[in-house]
């Protein structure tokens, strides 16, 4: 089932346009709601110019009673193009009307305040009021009134819409500008991609070194991470052709060996001559096992040695070589070899068990191939603040000085005559670096035989 691919570009303009529209939106309403109070400040304040030029022409008559004469002015400055309808009133003291719409509603006093402003209907109309209070004196006292002003809100609310929709005219346009912007940016900035895409299309499918093109550091994470997997593979493939090829030269010889006794066998003219062909062949089928066992644990070897994170548990040396000793007595024993094993205490290091137990079977199978019947195999453990020294010993020919550096190489004897695969040491040599340890040859006791010392640091 193919996964589904999604554009980036479009991904990136998409959440652009979405989140820019949601708070253009909210931009817009805190707009209107500005726009809508703008346009109440503006014609209040011509309301209450108004009110005031009506209230500047109330005088008091000879008989007491207030007099107005409304001025055309006063009026005239509330015209508009929106054809507003505009209302007055003028009331006296308490309960005197003097002139004007006398159904026209009016406001409570408010204390401290000459002038207040409010939202109304009249006549089913939207109206917005503005109301003066001022007095008129008489030489002896002042006789208050009140001026009412009103006018319809179309003219109000066609200047919030023309406000709103010039507003949404501008984001409009800044949000078409960004995505294109967004856009253009967005396909410049892939195109170190795509050539990234290209340089590897053009690979060939042996070609796993390091990808070398320059890309942003927002990418370099997965370059470095493709390009460590690369590095990993490379290894793998090198160790994989390194394993067939060793396997392949080292299995040639038993197999050419099983075929030449089968045939052997096939052509013998009594049973004895079957026989002994037929011995042949399992014992070069025995030593083939050998060579594949040997070439897989160095396989597991160079495997180990590759991962960043190997096994480090905790284990106790001298328990462990104890019962890989006492697994080979029996072994021992048919060859006419005395094993043993020396020491005391516990000693602890951190590896893998299952590695540095391979290492002390080599070392152990080594001794028993190589020393002879009637030598002494010694197996010893001790340690210090610092290091654990792992020594196996045995009085048999030992490696000659010269030797002994060429034998650490794979697939190098001691010998031309010397039995065995050659990987015996090189693969106790490589077990021991892994863990931070070292491995050195020295003559056994009394300059006869071998001593093989494998140090570790104390765990």
């Amino acid at each position: 089932m193919r996964t589904a691919v999604y554009s980036l570009r479009r991904r990136l303009l998409g959440w652009l346009l979405i989140s820019t529209a949601v708070i253009g939106v909210l931009a817009l309403m805190d707009t209107y709601r500005e726009a809508v109070k703008t346009a109440n400040v503006v014609s209040d304040r011509v309301l209450a110019g108004s009110a005031l030029a009506i209230a500047e022409r109330v005088v008091v008559a000879e008989d007491g009673t207030l007099q107005v004469d409304i001025p055309y002015v006063a009026l005239e400055m509330l015209t508009s193009a929106a054809q507003d309808r505009v209302f007055y009133r003028v009331d006296g003291p308490p309960g005197a009307f003097i002139t004007g719409y006398q159904t026209l509603p009016s406001l409570p006093e408010v204390a401290g305040q000459s002038t207040s402003f409010a939202d109304a209907v009249f006549r089913g109309e939207p109206i917005r009021l503005a109301v003066l209070r001022r007095s008129a004196s008489t030489g002896v006292n002042s006789v208050p009134f009140v001026v009412t002003v009103a006018e319809t809100t179309i003219a109000r609310r066609q200047l919030s819409q023309t406000i709103l929709l010039h507003s949404a005219l501008r984001l409009g346009l800044m949000i078409a500008g960004a995505a294109l912007i967004v856009w253009v940016a967005v396909t410049f900035s892939l195109r170190p991609l795509y050539r990234l895409g290209d340089a590897i299309a053009e690979r060939s499918p042996d070609d796993l070194h390091p990808i070398g093109e320059r890309v942003p550091s927002e990418v370099q994470g997965l370059v470095d991470t493709v390009n460590s997997f690369m590095v990993r593979l490379q290894s793998a493939l090198d160790a994989l052709r390194h394993f067939t090829g060793n396997a392949s030269h080292q299995l040639r010889t038993p197999l050419a060996i099983i075929r030449t006794q089968l045939a052997l066998a096939r052509r013998a003219a009594t049973v004895d001559e079957a026989l002994s062909a037929a011995a042949k062949a399992d014992e070069a089928v025995a030593n083939a096992e050998r060579i594949l066992a040997q070439l897989l644990l160095m396989a597991k070897i160079d495997a180990a040695a590759k991962e960043e994170a190997r096994g480090s548990e905790r284990i106790e040396l001298a328990r462990l070589a104890r019962s890989i000793t006492a697994e080979h007595v029996p072994a021992a024993g048919e060859v006419g070899i005395d094993l043993g094993f020396a020491g005391e205490g516990e000693q602890w290091i951190r590896a893998e068990p299952l590695l540095v137990g391979e290492l002390l079977k080599n070392l152990i199978g080594n001794a028993l191939l190589y020393a002879g019947r009637g030598a002494e195999v010694t197996v010893r453990v001790s340690g210090s603040d610092n290091e654990v020294a792992l020594e196996v010993e045995d009085n048999g020919p030992g490696i000659r000085p010269e030797l002994r550096e060429a034998v650490l190489k794979r697939f190098r004897r001691g010998g031309t005559e010397a039995p065995g695969t050659g990987l015996g040491l090189p693969i106790v040599e490589e077990i021991a670096a892994l863990y931070g340890g070292t491995m050195r040859l020295e003559d056994g006791e009394g300059g006869r035989g071998l001593k093989v010392v494998v140090t570790f640091p104390a765990g």
